[in-house]
């Protein structure tokens, strides 16, 4: 079965991947062989922190990419199972929100169109 996965490294970081064999995968992080990321002895050992099974490798690639681009806080609310606050985590999401439009008076039926301007 396909899975994404995200690994705990030993400095504390996070590594994101997909693959479809995750003991072999997880072997693989802690030898050294399997991702630049995790080659360095500073990074190993490294845990499996969260898992998900998905129908295809190219779905799982995909979250795999999606969770890439989070932020920590995210990738921490998802292993740890709160997947309510996952919204809210999301990068932008506290930027100040756009004013409100007023209505453009040059469109209001009462206000004279191009047509009346002659």
């Amino acid at each position: 079965m396909p899975y994404a996965y995200i690994l705990e490294c030993a400095d504390g970081s996070f590594y994101v991947g997909s693959t479809i064999d995750l003991g072999l995968r997880l072997f693989l992080h802690n030898e050294g062989v399997a991702a630049a990321y995790t080659r360095p002895a500073r990074r190993r050992p490294v845990r499996v922190a969260w898992s998900a099974e998905f129908e295809s490798i190219g779905a799982a690639f995909a979250f795999e990419k999606q969770v890439q681009n989070w932020s920590r806080a995210k990738r921490l609310a998802l292993i740890e199972g709160r997947y309510a606050d996952l919204p809210a985590l999301a990068r932008g999401h506290n930027r100040r929100p756009l004013p409100e439009e007023s209505p453009d008076d040059s469109l209001s039926p009462d206000s004279p169109g191009l047509d009346d301007a002659r």
